[in-house]
């Protein structure tokens, strides 16, 4: 078995029919003991000061972790990605793009699968054996969530971490449904949480390492993850194809709002924090959801990884008390 990296969730049912392990480059980033050191390396390596974190968090990751290859996700992410792949090729690397196509086309997402299925050796009919398995898997996940927002049983960080991995299962997705499984039979037995403000959390997972545990501590739980919940492919769907043309996160704002539009309204949220990352291109999108969302919007944006800043924390305090 290999281990292959990825810049942001790709079709992972291809990694695994061909045996290889599948490794987020985000989550490992994020999960380390010293994360701003990763960034640090990135700088020292010659990346710009002014270049996402994320980005440079996953060239330090993709350097320092036994891996074989990156997928290298060139449409449909971070348009930092490009550079990202080529700095890495430029240290002996071994890169392999993929795209998700910008207008949503399932020719051309099929056309994109199947090159990298011909890169790994293995037929569709293996990969959607592979999808069949995980829609098990991912399941679990789907209780998780509704344990979330329906129950009030499960913590917004403890929904975030959980979602977020499902990108990579955390490398052995069996492993993972029976970690799934004691974790909900634990959950299920705990007092509801409830009568705190009830906020969505839109955008790319948080770079801030501590943001669900400051908002659990000023009376508010987030009980939609917009973009966590995406990676875990919340459709039920037939095929391959059917289910990353349904995953929202790839497609833009505009295939993000209705998504984002129905679960707001079904989880009784009061208001919506929407991330941005500096130095991204997402952050102009802001003006899209702040026109089409109709609710409170506070705008939070992180740069570097480690605790939410004081400026920050003050923000998010008179937000929550606006609502409450």
């Amino acid at each position: 078995m290999g281990r292959v990296g990825f810049t942001t969730t790709i079709p992972v049912e291809v990694l695994l029919a061909a045996g290889q392990e599948p490794v987020d480059l985000n989550n490992l980033f994020i999960g380390a003991n010293h994360p701003q050191q990763m960034a640090d390396q990135a700088e020292e390596a010659g990346y710009p000061r002014t270049t996402c974190g994320w980005i440079k968090g996953l060239y330090t990751a993709a350097l320092t972790t036994e891996i074989d290859s990156v997928i290298a996700v060139m449409h449909g992410d971070c348009s930092n990605t490009q550079a990202l792949m080529e700095t890495l090729e430029l240290q002996g690397m071994d890169m392999i793009p993929f795209a998700f196509p910008y207008d949503r086309d399932p020719q051309g997402l099929r056309a994109s699968l199947y090159k990298l299925m011909d890169r790994f050796g293995v037929s569709e009919a293996e990969v959607e054996r592979e999808k069949k398995r995980l829609d098990e898997i991912r399941r679990l996940c789907w209780i998780w969530d509704d344990l979330t927002w329906k129950s009030d049983q499960v913590s917004s960080f403890e929904n975030h971490l959980k979602l977020v991995s499902t990108s990579d299962f955390e490398g052995n997705p069996d492993r993972f449904a029976v970690e799934m499984d004691k974790l909900i039979m634990e959950a299920r037995q705990r007092q509801p949480e409830s009568g705190k403000v009830r906020l969505a959390y839109i955008g790319v997972p948080p770079i801030f390492t501590d943001l669900y545990q400051v908002l659990e501590s000023m009376g508010a739980r987030v009980v939609f993850n917009e973009v966590q919940r995406q990676f875990s492919m919340p459709y039920q769907t037939e095929n391959m194809v059917d289910q990353y043309i349904c995953y929202t996160y790839p497609y833009g704002a505009f295939a993000r709002l209705a998504d984002i539009k129905a679960q707001v309204e079904q989880r009784q949220v009061q208001g919506i924090i929407h991330y941005t990352q500096t130095f991204c291109y997402r952050q102009i999108e802001d003006l899209i959801f702040r026109q089409k969302l109709g609710l409170p919007l506070l705008t939070l944006e992180g740069d570097k990884p480690g605790k939410v800043d004081a400026r920050s924390r003050l923000r998010l305090e008179a937000f929550i008390n606006m609502l409450g």
